[in-house]
């Protein structure tokens, strides 16, 4: 037969805290690429890393489960298999990472960006399917084809434009600002794509295999959230690229001085007066 699915169990609860970790994953991630431009060789590898695990794990894999607390189905139990859920969140980051790593590299190409931006957000809506696959019930699941085609146009653009921002956006204002814009963009991905679900309770409902949301999802999402947090002291504590402008500046305006009162303490040596020419008449016979 087929049953009632529950997008929101819980009401509101869900969806605005899901639109809260993907709002600050993103803020996260925009100021990791900031400070990654900012930076030069290793240490600009490690800022988009850092981003890609604050975008992909916090903003998107995070407020898609999240989301999912809220989700239940009338007539059966729903469980997850541990290892599709964690491959879910590896896509999710890897993903957001190759995107920033084209981008970031990219040199602010149109190609490189929808290039990008494809890709991502192609990975983006796969985590998002691999995630809803993972989910153990006793169901058959179909799904709507149009709305799947929203929920993946969604994704791409959405991608896009979140890459976009990394180029663009510098000041905090603006990340605080695109970062509510990228939280809306990724929550309307997830439920247009939860809305194509299909179900169909079996006649006479069996075990579940697999585990609980409690028992696995809290305790990873936990330890993704402590990462992003850990990834914001970082942040807090290194300079932003502003800090770091004015610090060169200042640097390059002190050895100016140094050498100036070097050169007033240490004047160069006079040069070398130039030898009178002797002049040898010829002698007259």
């Amino acid at each position: 037969m087929t049953t009632a699915v529950n997008h929101f169990t819980y009401g509101l609860l869900t969806p605005l805290l899901a639109y809260v970790m993907s709002c600050i994953g993103s803020m996260l991630g925009l100021r990791l690429t900031a400070q990654a431009h900012a930076s030069r060789g290793g240490s600009r590898v490690r800022w988009l890393l850092g981003a890609a695990v604050s975008i992909g794990g916090t903003g998107i894999w995070v407020m898609h489960f999240i989301a999912m607390m809220g989700f239940q189905v009338e007539g059966t139990q729903i469980k997850y298999d541990v290892w599709l859920t964690a491959a879910s969140a590896l896509v999710a980051i890897v993903v957001v990472g190759t995107g920033l790593f084209l981008v970031s590299y990219g040199g602010g190409r149109v190609l490189a960006l929808l290039g990008g931006g494809l890709l991502t957000g192609l990975g983006v809506a796969s985590m998002h399917y691999l995630g809803m696959y993972a989910m153990n019930m006793s169901a058959h699941v179909s799904y709507d084809r149009l709305t799947v085609a929203a929920s993946v146009a969604i994704a791409v653009v959405a991608a896009t434009v979140a890459l976009w921002f990394t180029l663009r956006v510098k000041k905090t204002i603006w990340i605080a600002l695109a970062a509510l814009v990228m939280g809306v963009a990724v929550s309307g991905m997830h439920y247009t794509g939860i809305y194509a679900m299909r179900v169909t309770v079996d006649p006479e409902p069996g075990p579940v295999s697999g585990a609980d949301a409690l028992d696995f999802l809290v305790p990873l999402m936990t330890v993704i959230s402590l990462i992003t947090l850990t990834m914001l002291l970082m942040v807090i504590l290194s300079p932003s690229e502003e800090e770091m402008h004015e610090d060169a500046e200042l640097v390059a305006k002190l050895e100016l001085r140094r050498r100036t009162a070097q050169q007033l303490t240490y004047p160069a040596p006079p040069a070398p007066m130039p030898q009178p020419r002797r002049v040898t008449q010829a002698r007259r016979r």
